[in-house]
């Protein structure tokens, strides 16, 4: 079966969309030619026999990892039509869109997806997830207001706090998008005033200098009983005492409404620190995973901001699913600074290091996973002298997530 795969112009714009209905349910946009492509992103199209046959798109995002800003390609609405299913029309599709996503200096990609072994395929592995957590309001009637934070709603002049906030907490994450490129940054307009996304947005300030330390963002619902649920995008805190105020808030509601529904993350990576304050952790959770693949080693790599030791790690990357990837590189660390350096001179699958999959070395990069648990998993080889200094290099930073696409 002869493919062929390209950038999707507007004339197949409406037959994608029919795809994307097709795949995911649901009722898709009708996509506007003055809008086309629609900003940020790359949408590719596979065709057989002038038909299309399958669909990617890849928006350019930027992620936090290891301290530093990272160029990321955002993998999202792939389908393959029904009766192309199994003819192998994902890998040249995907592998296209990741190509261009290279030259676009890109360095990794995520993505969320239906069916995680696909893309195991591809080189991308689960480092997180994005959840949804449902906890009864009547959990929460044991907090208490706490002293030196207090509330208020906040106000378009207010914006540039709620930013920093959530770039503080991001920034110290492994995985957060910096919300700055459509469809994910932060807009006034979206957060207050009449037209906003949110029924409010909360602040936690210091009650002495009035510093904003946090917010929530929560949309009301309809009815005034105990099958109401509150819709919480956002609870972001810098400080314990920010987060009760935060769930005092939301726990105020009880009275009207039954639970509270929050967006948050760690369920497969470890619990968002401002659930930590509750008293207690009734809740029911659903968890959409996240991958992770890298486009580019020493880009990837090279960009983190580490803990300020000097080392010297060689390793290698041997995975016949990803050539793209494969390849011997020497890692040196100095006073925090990292350079990644190729290793010409080492054979293809070298017995002097570690070697690791494409989805190991996504893990170990994301810090969702130790080498000994990359042994474990077949996803990390070689000799295992240089493990407990790369585990201390680059776990320590917890993954999380709060955007979905």
């Amino acid at each position: 079966m002869s493919h062929d795969v390209r950038r999707l112009p507007f004339a197949d714009a409406e037959a994608s969309r029919r795809l994307q209905q097709e795949a995911f349910g649901g009722a898709a946009p009708v996509p506007d030619a003055d809008g086309w492509p629609p900003a940020g992103s790359r949408p590719w199209g596979a065709w057989v026999d002038g038909g299309l046959a399958a669909r990617a798109t890849v928006r350019s995002f930027t992620s936090w990892f290891h301290g530093a800003r990272v160029p990321t390609a955002g993998l999202g609405g792939v389908t393959v039509a029904a009766e192309h299913r199994g003819t192998g029309l994902l890998r040249p599709l995907v592998a296209a869109a990741l190509a261009e996503a290279r030259e676009h200096g890109e360095v990794v990609s995520t993505l969320y997806p239906s069916a995680p072994g696909v893309y195991r395929g591809l080189g991308y592995e689960i480092v997180g997830s994005y959840d949804e957590i449902t906890v009864p309001l009547s959990a929460l009637a044991a907090l208490r207001r706490p002293p030196g934070v207090r509330t208020r709603r906040a106000a378009e002049a207010d914006v540039p706090a709620v930013r920093a906030v959530y770039e503080r907490w991001a920034a110290a994450q492994n995985g957060p998008l910096t919300r700055t490129e459509a469809p994910f940054a932060v807009e006034a307009e979206d957060l207050v005033g009449p037209d906003a996304d949110y029924t409010g947005v909360t602040l936690a300030v210091d009650a002495a200098d009035g510093g904003v330390l946090g917010f929530v963002s929560w949309t009301r619902g309809a009815g005034y009983d105990r099958a109401g649920v509150l819709e919480v995008d956002d609870l972001v805190a810098l400080s314990p005492d920010a987060a009760r105020a935060l769930w005092f808030v939301l726990a105020s509601f009880g009275t009207v409404v039954g639970s509270a529904r929050i967006s948050t993350s760690g369920a497969w990576s470890g619990a968002d620190v401002s659930r930590l304050v509750l008293p207690d952790h009734a809740a029911t959770a659903t968890s959409r995973p996240y991958m992770l693949r890298l486009l580019d080693v020493p880009g990837a790599l090279g960009s983190a901001r580490l803990a300020p030791w000097t080392a010297e790690v060689p390793f290698a990357v041997v995975d016949p699913r990803t050539p793209d990837l494969e390849g011997s590189w020497v890692l040196r660390v100095s006073g925090g600074a990292v350079r990644v350096d190729p290793d010409d001179a080492a054979p293809r699958t070298p017995a002097d290091r570690p070697v690791f999959t494409a989805g190991g070395l996504a893990q170990s990069y994301a810090g969702s996973q130790t080498c000994a648990n990359l042994r474990l998993a077949g996803q990390l080889h070689g000799p295992d002298g240089h493990d407990a200094v790369w585990d201390a290099l680059w776990t320590g930073r917890p993954v999380h997530v709060r955007d979905y696409f």
